[in-house]
């Protein structure tokens, strides 16, 4: 679900747009894609630009920048079986260019991150129950 980014826009309400392109799997079953989404919150709207890489042996999936309006833009996900299901471990290390854009989240980062991980547990819930 959280590798299948082409369906973001169905579940994540900022994410407005999603483009992918040069995916590719390894022999070992590692794959890439490569994303471009397109985001909106009231009067700003933007778009950037990563590499996702699933490892489904490491149950891993890490995001890395490719340009956009980010200094910086890098995120983890890693599943951990649990007794409950599923226990997900979320990273994210970034850094706005603009001073503006910085301080905008900055001052709502937690609420952010909080409601992105909303977003998908609902997801899990209408696709896995």
């Amino acid at each position: 679900m959280v590798g299948d980014v082409d369906a973001y826009p169905q579940f994540v309400p900022w994410i407005t747009a999603m483009r992918t392109w040069n995916a590719r799997t390894d022999a070992e079953g590692l794959s890439w894609v490569d994303a471009q989404a397109g985001i909106g919150f009231s009067f700003l709207k933007e778009s950037f630009s990563t590499r996702v890489r699933r490892n489904p042996d490491s149950r891993q999936i890490d995001v890395a920048l490719l340009s956009g309006p980010f200094k910086t833009l890098a995120n983890r996900w890693v599943f951990h079986p649990d007794p409950a299901g599923t226990r997900v471990e979320f990273e994210i290390d970034f850094e706005f260019k603009s001073p503006l854009l910085k301080s905008l989240l900055q001052a709502n980062f937690h609420k952010a991150v909080d409601r992105l991980m909303a977003c998908f547990e609902d997801r899990a819930k209408v696709l896995y129950g």
